[in-house]
């Protein structure tokens, strides 16, 4: 999933790779249809650096520095190959897709007999989404690549990456989003393909050393702990699995946005996906798209995502709003229908923005869904309550089916009520605007209690303002956009430049801040992690409000504030997890 506000600086991005590329000299065709088989072998090898030269690209700039700072200096290069395999679409019809393997080369530590990491990729809307394709910045896939081959690859990693269904090469002409029986499957096809190639031989000469990781982040959090409950089921052994910052609990995350007043950041793109993904699948939600969207919005959103369009012209263009998805107004007030039931109508009003500000900002005109869906799910979640919202009490999702369509779908697609055999790592923050931390992974926190005591898993959260205080929640964005304007303040006659330096020193330098976090300033802590990730966005954020002529301090305050907060799901908290997944599995 991706903020749909980002200030797009990146607190860290790495510099454009370049290297030697390699066709597929003799390659052969394999027309088999069955799952999991490669399509092409050997594959394309898209680029090939060796340690030197990665390291030398990557510290070329100001941005790639700081990633090898968090990452550490690689120690194998690294071959990126592309890869197309068969696989099944959400109503198990059949289709292909396409992936990357990341191949680590150079020597002791790099080569022969390596471990596999599968890696599953946030929410994408782009068709073109490839992460494979290393050497082109202006791909939706490539500031994850770079990441990722960063953290895993470089450091001794064979990793898998699937593009999923539905992107890049796939003809499949939707996307099965958030969709755990398909999405667990292509990964795992993904994998057989690869294993292929790798049993074939890669120019690298990696071959499987029997070890299997399995991470991802945000929608690939959610894919991640699907696949892995899927390899347990089917005997496959897992070494170890991170699933960072999913949604986890769906049932518990669709009644708190819909049923209970609390949609998220960018929820009016999350929300079409999940709802034509489950539409495509099991085909139980709409009999035309204006049953649930608003008249605005309701042509042609069926086929919107995967698509042309990016994060920013789905916005810009108007296929979607930027915030609200629901109505602003009362329902059973004035010309909107309601419940009949004044308790009920409460419940789908609008949050009040002093208490909830990220939930009021999804309440607007004009909005995404029609009153008529919200009213439909307000009463199913009342009739079949989950476990977890509004109140824990059975922590599970209902074992009755709920009647509405959507309801269902989300039921069906969440993760709890399993028990992992391979340790585990959950990581995520606590003020997370987009996937709710309390409610997907401290869901999942408050099922594995056993697990936890018996340290089979283990729970991170980067998050600096709570550190197990939730009174501190929301407060960093404040004091750092505070920070921010103090610094513009006491420097009238000083350039954007300078500005926005300091403000990153200030921020790092002030008492309260640092007293946020259990490790500040210390790359390989991942609360130390975030708190040089904050400073650096506080500070791109400062030279972009003034460069946009912001000059009132206590504007420019709420500005970078809104700038932290924007940034806070991806990348902030995906390289504070990455971190810490590095960690994680280097134990075994």
């Amino acid at each position: 999933m991706r903020s749909t506000i980002a200030i797009g600086a990146a607190a860290l991005v790495a510099a454009t790779l370049a290297g030697c590329g390699g066709g597929s000299p003799g390659a052969s065709v394999n027309n088999s249809t069955a799952p999991g088989t490669l399509i092409q072998s050997p594959p394309l090898r898209v680029a090939s650096l060796n340690a030197a030269d990665l390291t030398a690209q990557l510290t070329a700039t100001s941005q790639g520095q700081a990633l090898v700072a968090l990452a550490g200096a690689p120690t194998c290069g690294v071959d990126f190959h592309y890869f197309q395999y068969q696989t099944v679409g959400g109503k198990g019809e059949q289709t292909t897709a396409s992936g990357s393997i990341m191949a680590p080369t150079g020597g002791t530590g790099c080569s022969g007999a390596r471990p596999i990491l599968v890696y599953t990729h946030g929410t994408a809307v782009t068709k073109a989404y490839n992460i494979a394709d290393i050497t082109d910045s202006t791909n939706e896939a490539w500031q994850e690549s770079a990441m990722i081959g960063a953290f895993f690859a470089a450091h001794g990693y064979i990793v898998v990456a699937s593009n999923y269904a539905g992107y890049d090469s796939s003809p499949l002409p939707y996307h099965p989003y958030l969709n755990a029986d398909q999405q667990s499957k292509d990964v795992i096809n993904a994998l057989t393909a690869a294993r292929t190639a790798i049993t074939n031989g890669l120019p690298s000469g990696v071959s499987d050393n029997g070890k299997l990781f399995v991470t991802g982040y945000s929608q690939g959090g959610h894919v991640a702990m699907a696949t892995h409950r899927a390899m347990e089921a089917a005997g496959m052994t897992v070494t170890a699995a991170a699933p960072m910052s999913g949604p986890y609990a769906m049932l518990a995350f669709g009644d708190a946005a819909i049923a209970y007043s609390s949609p998220g950041l960018g929820g009016t793109i999350y929300y079409p996906m999940i709802v034509d993904s489950y539409q495509q699948s099991y085909g139980n939600i709409y009999q035309a798209t204006s049953d649930v969207f608003s008249s605005t919005y309701a042509t042609g959103i069926d086929t919107l995502i995967p698509g042309k369009y990016t994060f920013t012209t789905l916005i810009t263009s108007g296929k979607l709003p930027q915030f609200a998805e629901f109505n602003s107004t009362t329902p059973g007030m004035g010309s909107e229908p309601g419940t009949g039931v004044p308790q009920l109508d409460a419940l789908l009003a609008a949050p009040d923005p002093a208490t909830s500000p990220i939930g009021a900002l999804g309440f607007g005109s004009p909005y995404l869904f029609n009153n008529s869906l919200r009213i439909a799910y307000e009463l199913d979640a009342q009739a079949t309550p989950d476990g977890f919202i509004p109140a824990p009490t059975t922590l599970l999702p209902p074992s009755q089916t709920p009647a509405l369509g959507i309801r269902a779908d989300l039921k069906k697609n969440d993760l709890r009520g399993w028990t992992p055999q391979a340790p585990v790592m959950l990581c995520g923050g606590m003020n997370d605007p987009e996937v709710f931390y309390k409610i997907n992974t401290l869901a999942m926190k408050a099922l594995w209690a056993p697990q936890i005591a018996t340290g089979q898993v283990t729970v991170v959260d980067i998050d600096p303002t709570t550190n197990g205080n939730p009174a501190n929640a929301g407060q960093i964005a404040t004091l750092v956009g505070t920070i921010a304007a103090g610094v513009y303040a006491s420097e009238p006659g000083a350039g954007t430049a300078k500005i926005s330096a300091d403000v990153q020193a200030a921020v790092l330098a002030n008492a309260a801040f640092s007293g946020f976090f259990s490790a500040p300033g210390v790359p390989n802590s991942p609360q130390g992690v975030m708190a040089l990730e904050v400073a650096s966005v506080a500070s791109q954020a400062t030279a972009l409000y003034l460069g946009q002529g912001v000059t009132d301090p206590a504007t420019l305050a709420g500005d970078v504030g809104n700038g932290l907060v924007a940034n806070y799901h991806f990348p902030l908290t995906q390289t504070a997890c990455e971190t810490a997944a590095q960690n994680f599995f280097s134990h075994f």
